[in-house]
């Protein structure tokens, strides 16, 4: 699964129409998917330390850029993974209405983000959402909306749909589907363990893309055919749509789908977000207690705690904001890894790389400008987003700023520098 699967891809249609979004569709992961899988692959390879992305910034630019790249990913994270119980609900309420009214909705998603936690703090191995055949259980609704459709051509013209309050515009269908090929990362840490990676892993890759560029197009195309009207869709009118293309069980599938890939993403993702400060912990980055580990499961049980808090927060912004504050922040971490892998082309060139982005220096550092371009669109969203009386690209500023103040203070408080970026931290189970 890549971020939502294609749960969570229905503002896309609302805010482009049909046609531009299976354009942006096809285009997104060719531009955005692909260079961050391969810049990934390399540095992954080259240098495959605990807390990852930091690590290697840290390295090629020093202590000041590698903080800077720990704290934008730690705060993307938090927005990315309210995300997760913000589809939950939103998919929930599409079977239980009653579940809309009031806060019962930021209740329940408050309920997914404390029950992750605690399966994770505990050990509890929940089925992963890598499995084959829950992906393509997650899937099989969306397989039977394909196959439906073409039975009704034209049928939806004129049906009657849940009224939306999406305000999506196409360049926030841009960014839900530059969010919905987010999760390449996960996928490149393979590039050491395959056979003549060189050869194999981008081929892989745009295997890869190919399959997940299908599952989104496909059964959007399916349903332009019934004549469903673009307005018909917001987050979570999957399941509403389903039903009307394949009646109450298809609708129920959907929802169901739809809660299980929500939960299942976020649950996978809890510790995997939880690396990062236990790493910064071990290397003195962060305060100790940080990098304190439940004795039976090796979890880092603070960390965890620490970030639920802050996914907890944002669980009320709303699915659109959240999205455009988890692109921004990622884009600008991205941009900083991307001038590490150049950087270290240029000052380690000797490094050994099972997996090198191809071109030479040149490659390495052209692979970067496409992701950056689209960066530039979620600049533009974020200051016509809101947040907390202020647009979502200065408070974004404001959450950038803040990592420079964590930077010199953290110096300030340990004047005598950091465990060595080359030291591997034990890692936690």
């Amino acid at each position: 699964m890549v971020s939502g699967g294609t749960y969570g891809t229905e503002d896309i249609v609302h805010g482009a129409g049909y046609g531009r979004a299976i354009l942006i569709l096809l285009l997104t992961p060719l531009l955005w998917s692909l260079p961050t899988a391969f810049m990934i692959g390399e540095l992954s390879s080259a240098l495959p330390y605990e807390g990852g992305y930091y690590a290697w910034v840290r390295r090629a630019m020093g202590n000041f850029w590698g903080v800077q790249e720990a704290w934008l990913s730690l705060v993307a994270s938090i927005f990315d993974m309210a995300i997760y119980p913000t589809l939950f609900v939103a998919y929930l309420t599409r079977m239980f209405p009653w579940f809309q009214q009031g806060n019962r909705g930021w209740w329940v998603a408050l309920a997914v983000v404390i029950a992750c936690a605690i399966l994770n703090i505990a050990g509890v191995k929940v089925v992963s959402l890598t499995s084959l055949w829950l992906f393509f259980a997650l899937s099989a609704p969306f397989v039977a909306i394909v196959i439906l459709a073409p039975f009704k051509i034209g049928a939806l013209a004129n049906a009657v749909t849940k009224p939306t309050t999406s305000t999506v515009d196409i360049l926030g269908g841009l960014l839900i589907c530059m969010w919905n090929y987010m999760g390449w990362d996960n996928a490149s840490t393979i590039a050491t363990e395959v056979e003549k990676p060189q050869r194999t892993y981008p081929r892989a890759m745009l295997a890869a893309v190919v399959i997940v560029a299908l599952s989104y197009v496909l059964p959007f195309a399916a349903l332009w055919i019934t004549g469903l009207t673009p307005t018909a869709w917001e987050t979570g009118s999957w399941a509403d749509i389903a039903g009307l293309l394949g009646g109450p069980l298809l609708r129920i599938g959907v929802v169901l789908g739809g809660i299980i890939s929500a939960f299942g993403m976020f649950n996978a993702l809890v510790m995997s977000y939880s690396r990062l400060p236990l790493a910064m912990a071990q290397d003195g980055m962060l305060p100790g207690i940080f990098g304190k580990l439940q004795k039976k499961s090796r979890a880092p049980w603070v960390a965890i705690i620490a970030l639920a808090i802050g996914w907890a927060m944002c669980l009320g912004l709303g699915f659109a904001r959240l999205v455009t504050l988890d692109i921004l922040l990622y884009g600008f971490s991205l941009l900083l890894e991307f001038v590490a892998l150049a950087v270290l082309r240029f000052r380690e060139p000797d490094l050994p790389r099972p997996f090198r982005v191809p071109g030479g220096l040149f490659g390495a550092i052209a692979i970067g400008i496409p992701p950056m371009l689209l960066l530039v669109f979620s600049i533009i969203r974020s200051e016509h987003e809101q947040v907390w009386n202020m647009s979502s690209f200065a408070f974004g500023m404001i959450l950038i700023a803040a990592g420079f103040v964590t930077y010199f203070v953290n110096h300030a408080l340990k004047p005598h520098g950091w465990t060595p970026a080359e030291q591997k931290p034990e890692p936690a189970a």
